[in-house]
This record gives C-alpha cells, structure tokens and sequence, in this order.
C-alpha cells in the first residue's frame, strides 16, 4: 500500500510522513475518524513508507524493494497486526483470512469482516491472549528493519485485561517499536490508553475525492458517482458497497416510486400488496431502502430550491424528481423523513415487518398530500 493509493486526506499524508521523515514519529500513535475514511489504509501505506528502502522523489515508498513486496504480500517480517477476533485466541489464527479481507476491502468494515466469518450477530473483540502474544513479538528484537511496526485495527475493541497488559508497553515502549492504532471511536479506549498516544484526526472525505475514485476505478459515470458519493457521506466503504448493489439501488428506486405512486393516489389495497413485497426483504436490506427513502425525500426537497449544484441525484432520479419533487414541500418533509427514520428504528427493533410497513404506507398517504 503506498500514499498514492489513497484516497483524499493529502495534508494528513503529508503530515504523517513529514514526522517519518523528520524521525518525530511517536511510538503510539492513533489515527481515528469515522468509518470509510481509509484510516487503515494509511496506517499501512505509512508502514511501508518507514520500511522502504528507496523513498520516491514525489515522496512515497517505492513498491519495488525487498520491504515493499514483503507488505504487499503481508508478510513483512516486523509488521505485526493485530484486530478483532469472534473468540479467545490470538489474530495469528486467523490471518489467512485477515490478508482476503484485506486484499477484497481496501477500506475498513467492521460489517465485512464481521460477514467474512459467518459472525454478524456477536461482537468481535481483541483478547488477552492477543496482548501476551503482541507482547512477546515486540519483545524481540527487529529482523531486518530499524523498527517493529504493530498495526491494530479497532482497538476499542480490546477487552480491559487486553488493554492493560498492553499498558505498560504503550508507556515504556522499546527504541525499535512503532504503534499505531486505528479506531473508528477512540471514546470506547480506556482513558490510561489513550492519553499515552499522540492522535491524528483523519477527517470524512469528501465528495469529489469519494466520486473521482469511483469513476477512475469502477467506470462510473460522474453524475452517478457524486449522487452516490454524496449519499455515502464521506465513507468511501459505504460508497463501494453502493456500486457493488447496483441491481439493489434499481429495486430501491422502483419500490419508492411505486409507494408514492400508490400513497398518493389512496391505493389501499396496492400499498397492502406493497407492504408484503417490502416486507420479504431481510431485515438489513429494508432498513437499507428505508434509509434511501429518507435521502431520496431530502433530495426532492432541495430540488425545489432549484438549484442543480445542490443536488446529487441519479439520472433517473432525475427525471423522476422533475415532477415528483412538487409533492415534497416544508409542511411535509420533516414528517415524511421522521416516518422513514421511526419505520427504520422499529425493523431493527425487531417490530413487525409487515405491521411496522404497513401503518407507515398509510401515514406516507396522508403527509404527500399535505
């Protein structure tokens, strides 16, 4: 992974290279920020880049030295990397996974890797038994580099014990040892951890980072790479999976249109059938249409404003908004997107898919006629 793999954020590349260069790189060091803002991808690129035998001039590791082509392959002797685990063990058990994830999600999921083991209920942690092993390699001394590089991925995910052994090492680390931490939320690392290293905010991304990216990499038209984009609100992840549910956000489309149709003109007994069509989706993918109802609707309501370079719309959403977005004024938006969200909280509540849809369609009836 080098830097300019990466996508958006060049002042936090730039800053976290200038303290390798200048040799100011502290010995933990978190990098947080919100999900999708390819926090472990720098956390990889910038191992690599303290590993590298032969800096490029534009400033970035070289790819083709011994040490690189060990990271790329993820198997650089004094790189260690330690994340969540569905059970007690140690992330070694399972790094043959670790590198497919890594190799098929580029940015971070706590979901995908979750998915990846068949474990999408229970929570993944990181166990004592990991700290006593993390331990032990740091402990000896660096093979072929000048420094070990420990790399964790979420560590609020650690246990209390997990965390504690680490404590003193985290303090009172060796000359030769480098951590960095990626987390998605730095308030769930216990207060003694955290205040032993130095952070770096990585800020969301934004839109036209996120929609450059999927236009050069998934050939996606400009105009459907911002729509999506901006509804991935600076997760590149979240963006990705978009594209990957292409079929899905077709679906999505037809069943809003569908339910407006029927809302408006008071078709009962098509907004039953509706409810049951909806309701055979699985509980995540209806929360997932019901989250884009709710962006859909706030999209309409700004189209209003006439103004195009407020919008992030879809061509076919487009042409839809041209005669729909009327029906969506300021004495009905907040409550038809106060419905969508309170439909969504009630399915992953465990409510009743089709009674939770059902009363929802017959209050979507009433506010588009507001």
């Amino acid at each position: 992974m080098k830097f300019k793999d990466i996508v958006g954020n060049i002042n936090t590349i730039k800053h976290v290279r200038r303290l390798a260069d200048e040799k100011k790189m502290p010995h933990a060091l978190l990098l947080f920020g919100n999900e999708g803002t390819a926090k472990l991808s720098l956390a990889r690129a910038l191992a690599q880049y303290i590993h590298c035998e032969h800096h490029t001039p534009d400033g970035d590791s070289c790819g083709t030295c011994p040490s690189c082509r060990q990271h790329l392959a993820l198997n650089h002797a004094d790189t260690i990397y330690s994340f969540p685990i569905p059970q007690k063990g140690i992330s070694r058990d399972y790094y043959d996974l670790w590198k497919q994830f890594l190799s098929e999600n580029n940015f971070e999921s706590y979901r995908a890797w979750q998915s990846m083991q068949n474990n999408t209920n229970s929570q993944l942690q990181i166990y004592v038994n990991e700290s006593e092993d993390i331990l032990h390699k740091l402990n000896l001394s660096a093979f072929n580099s000048n420094y070990k590089i420990l790399i964790m991925w979420l560590p609020e995910k650690m246990n209390t014990s997990c965390a504690n052994k680490l404590l003193k090492m985290i303090e009172e680390p060796h000359d030769d040892t480098l951590m960095i931490f990626v987390s998605d939320n730095p308030k769930e690392l216990l207060p003694t951890i955290i205040s032993r290293m130095q952070r770096v905010e990585i800020p969301r991304l934004s839109d036209n980072d996120i929609a450059s990216y999927l236009s050069q990499h998934h050939a996606i038209d400009s105009a459907d790479a911002m729509a999506i984009a901006h509804s991935a609100d600076g997760n590149i992840t979240a963006a990705i999976e978009s594209i990957k549910h292409v079929g899905e956000s077709t679906l999505f489309f037809d069943a809003f249109v569908d339910l407006m149709r029927k809302a408006y003109t008071r078709d009962f007994v098509g907004l039953k059938e509706w409810t049951e069509t909806i309701a055979d989706f699985k509980r995540e993918k209806s929360r997932r249409f019901l989250s884009y109802c709710a962006h859909l609707v706030r999209e309409n309501f700004i189209y209003n404003l006439s103004n195009p370079n407020l919008n992030h719309l879809s061509r076919n959403e487009v042409a839809f908004s041209t005669k729909f977005a009327r029906f969506i004024n300021e004495r009905n938006v907040e409550e038809i997107i106060h419905e969508f969200d309170l439909a969504e909280s009630d399915i992953k509540g465990n409510g009743n898919p089709k009674i939770v849809l059902f009363d929802f369609t017959l209050k979507i009836a009433k506010l588009i006629r507001k």
